[in-house]
C-alpha cells in the first residue's frame, strides 16, 4: 500500500465525519489512519516531509484544507472539524480533485481570496521545477492567510485592536497608545508618528464576521477624531460597502481603509501572528569553483 496523495484522502475524511459528529482534528487524523491506512508500514507512517512533518498527516491536512474551501466540511471552532450537508451528499460517491476545484464554494473562495493574480491550485502542466516550487509556496501562503483571517475573527475584540496597533508599529508608524476600552465605537488607538506626538494617526478596528463596514461606521469614526489630527486608519476583518468607501474617499481627513484580505497580507509580510516554520535550500552548480582549477 502506498501513502495516499492528498486528494485521495477526500473520501476517507468525509466517511470519518459522516455521522455529523464534531471531531478534534488530531482525533480525526487518527481515525482516518486506523480505518483506511492501517496497512501502511511503520516506516511509511513515520516518513517525513523535507520540513519535518509526518507525511501522511501532511497529506490528510491538505485534503482537509481543500474540502473546507469546497464547502464539504467546516471548522465550527478552533481545532475541530465537522461535515456539512454538501459533504454528506458525497460520502458514498467518488470525489476527485477536479470536482473539488470546480465546485461553487471553491471557486467563490478563490475569486475572493485571489483578486491579486494568484493562480488556482491545479497541477501546472509543462512547468519547470522552479515553477512548481513557487506555486507550492504560493499555495502555502494562501492557506496560512486563510487560517490567519479565521483566527482574527475568533479572538477577543479588544485583543484584535491591540493586534492592529502592533502591526502598525512593525510597519514603522511609531509608538502606539491604547485608548479606554468602552466598546462605544470611539477611537481604539492612537499612533504617534513622532516622539513628541505632534503628528497622530487615529485607529479604528472592527472585528466582524460577515457584516460589512457601512457608511455610518466611517461617519462615526470621523466624528470621534479630534481636531488635532487629519489621519485615520479603519481596519476590519470583513470588507467595506460602497457607501463606506465613498465616505472615506470624500472626507476632508485622510482615511485609509484596510479590509480582511489586505490585513492578512500585511500581517504575513511583517510577521505578525505568523512564524517561520521551515526554510529550504535550493542549490545550483558552482561554476566558479571548477574554473579556479583550470
Amino acid at each position: 500500500m502506498e501513502i495516499p496523495k492528498f486528494h485521495e484522502t477526500f473520501i476517507p475524511i468525509l466517511k470519518v465525519l459522516a455521522n455529523g459528529e464534531t471531531l478534534q482534528t488530531r482525533e480525526m487524523y487518527q481515525k482516518i489512519i486506523n480505518q483506511f491506512y492501517s496497512e501502511l508500514s511503520k516506516e511509511q507512517l513515520e516518513e517525513k516531509t523535507k520540513s519535518g512533518d509526518i507525511l501522511i498527516l501532511n497529506r490528510i491536512a491538505w485534503g482537509k484544507s481543500y474540502l473546507k474551501k469546497g464547502g464539504y466540511i467546516e471548522f465550527p471552532k478552533r481545532g475541530f472539524v465537522k461535515i456539512t450537508e454538501k459533504g454528506k451528499n458525497h460520502v458514498s460517491s467518488s470525489l476527485t480533485l477536479k470536482q473539488v476545484e470546480n465546485s461553487e464554494n471553491y471557486l467563490e473562495f478563490y475569486n475572493e481570496e485571489n483578486s491579486k493574480k494568484v493562480s488556482t491550485p491545479s497541477i501546472i502542466r509543462n512547468a519547470s521545477p522552479q515553477d512548481l516550487i513557487d506555486e507550492g509556496f504560493n499555495q502555502i501562503d494562501i492557506q496560512v492567510k486563510d487560517e490567519l483571517l479565521e483566527k482574527l475573527k475568533e479572538i477577543d475584540p479588544f485583543y484584535f485592536e491591540k493586534v492592529i496597533l502592533i502591526l502598525l508599529k512593525k510597519m514603522g508608524y511609531g509608538d502606539f497608545i491604547e485608548t479606554a476600552k468602552t466598546g462605544d465605537g470611539g477611537i481604539d488607538g492612537i499612533i504617534n508618528e513622532d516622539k513628541l506626538g505632534l503628528d497622530k494617526i487615529y485607529i479604528q478596528a472592527k472585528r466582524y464576521g460577515e457584516n460589512k463596514v457601512r457608511e455610518k461606521d466611517i461617519r462615526n469614526f470621523i466624528g470621534a477624531m479630534s481636531g488635532d489630527t487629519q489621519k485615520g486608519v479603519f481596519v476590519t476583518t470583513s470588507s467595506f460597502d460602497s457607501g463606506a468607501t465613498k465616505k472615506a474617499h470624500d472626507a476632508h481627513h485622510t482615511i485609509i481603509l484596510i479590509d480582511g484580505l489586505k490585513l492578512v497580507d500585511l500581517m504575513h509580510q511583517y510577521n505578525v501572528g505568523v512564524q517561520i516554520k521551515s526554510s529550504y535550500e535550493v542549490k545550483e552548480l558552482d561554476n566558479d569553483f571548477f574554473e579556479d582549477n583550470n
